[in-house]
């Protein structure tokens, strides 16, 4: 076998799986935490947490792993909050894709900041989402809804990012490990 600078031998089917299951993950994970937060499970305030766990998850993918959390997941990624949620279809998908673009607009300054200002930022993101998310579902329900749930929805969300974050930042580690010999 050739082994001259730039040539590398044809990736074996485990190494090719392996890289695909590593790009992947984000999303499916995301979208499995969808599912089961879509399940009847009891929590308090369960219908506001999914849409700002979904915010959460495409926040800190597009900022520390872009390549895994492409524009087309993030669109399914909503389709999917949409339909697990009882906002009108697009909502979420709209609301995300914002989300996603702006991310990675400012991903170069925000990755090299402190936890704390990511965690500023996250709320800034959370915030405004759940105000689109309530002008969109108002403008398009013909009728003014509560704001209090905005509040929870937003709150929910910047509570939950601290936690989230030290989850994802392990799944992050892990998926970067070593390939496959």
């Amino acid at each position: 076998m050739d082994r001259r600078p730039g040539i590398r031998p044809r990736p074996s089917l485990k190494r090719r799986l392996d890289a695909a299951a590593r790009f992947a993950l984000p999303a499916g994970l995301t979208a499995l935490a969808m599912l089961a937060l879509a399940a009847p499970l009891g929590l308090p305030a369960q219908a506001e947490l999914q849409p700002q766990f979904v915010l959460a998850s495409v926040f800190f993918w597009t900022l520390y792993r872009p390549a895994s959390m492409p524009p087309v997941a993030v669109f399914l990624l909503g389709l999917l909050a949409d339909l697990l949620g009882e906002a009108p279809l697009g909502v979420a998908v709209l609301s995300l894709l914002i989300a996603h673009a702006l991310v990675l607009r400012w991903r170069r300054g925000l990755a090299r900041q402190s936890f704390l200002l990511v965690w500023i930022a996250f709320a800034a993101f959370a915030i405004a989402a759940a105000l689109l998310g309530w002008a969109a579902t108002s403008l398009l329900r013909v009728r003014l809804l509560p704001f209090a749930p905005v509040v929870v929805e937003a709150m929910l969300g910047i509570g939950l990012y601290p936690v989230l974050a030290l989850l994802l930042i392990r799944v992050h580690r892990g998926a970067a490990a070593p390939e496959l010999a």
